[in-house]
């Protein structure tokens, strides 16, 4: 059965995931990074999608953006691999893809949703083990977000703007909400959504969604008619065979 089409909603914050293929280690030396973050930072003043975190892991990368069109992500996404594909594998003296498949993504209710996606994006480093802290990894936004370094990159969501008065309040905020973490649930229940392209938000968001997209956004309840819940399944198989 064909996939569903990606759900990109303009004016909403999406949670990219894009993984190397067959776990490939697709940023290798500093350079890597640097030339990625910069073509990411033309791409998404190109298209105009506003990033708000990001954090790029030795073998995926975490996105956390809002488009302005409902082209905008996919033509960011696309830009990037055309430059950054050919410059590592001329450097890196490979060829071939370098992606596995296409990226993933989930519409995010900014609302309840958007702080923790930041935190679950700027965390994983550290739930992975390659840092004690967000702060030891430099290949992520953290440091923006607490005032240690300007990131031109980023666009700061209102969200984030909410949690002080002052851009000081703001940073020691973000610093306490991260220091406190995530809980277990609410890192495999954003990982899930994100994978399955299932929208990341409360009943009532959801149901505005659909409403203004046609489309089914989350898995089919129990007891509803088959014909609809096979058809949620079928891309559940596919997302679980790809992550």
């Amino acid at each position: 059965m064909a996939r569903l089409p990606r759900l990109v909603v303009p004016h909403q914050p999406h949670h990219i995931i894009q993984r190397g293929h067959d776990g490939l280690v697709i940023f290798r030396a500093a350079d890597d990074h640097l030339a990625f973050l910069g073509w990411l930072k033309d791409a998404a003043r190109q298209f105009k999608v506003a990033v708000h975190a990001y954090v790029l892991m030795p073998d995926h990368l975490h996105l956390l953006a809002t488009p302005s069109d409902d082209q905008g992500l996919a033509r960011m996404m696309q830009w990037i691999g055309r430059h950054y594909v050919p410059y590592f594998n001329q450097k890196h003296g490979r060829s071939g893809t370098l992606w596995q498949g296409r990226y993933r993504a989930t519409v995010i209710d900014a609302e309840l949703y958007l702080l923790a996606v930041c935190r679950y994006i700027e965390l994983n480093p550290v739930r992975n083990g390659l840092a004690a802290s967000p702060g030891e990894y430099p290949w992520s936004s953290y440091m923006h977000h607490i005032g240690a370094k300007q990131d031109g990159l980023i666009t700061d969501h209102p969200q984030y703007w909410s949690i002080g008065n002052t851009p000081f309040d703001r940073e020691i905020a973000y610093r306490q909400l991260t220091e406190e973490g995530l809980a277990r649930a609410e890192v495999e229940r954003i990982t899930d959504a994100t994978l399955k392209g299932w929208a990341l938000g409360s009943e009532d968001f959801k149901q505005g969604l659909e409403r203004q997209t046609h489309r089914r956004v989350s898995p089919a309840k129990r007891g509803r008619p088959a014909i609809v819940r096979v058809a949620g399944e079928a891309d559940e198989v596919s997302a679980r065979q790809e992550s």
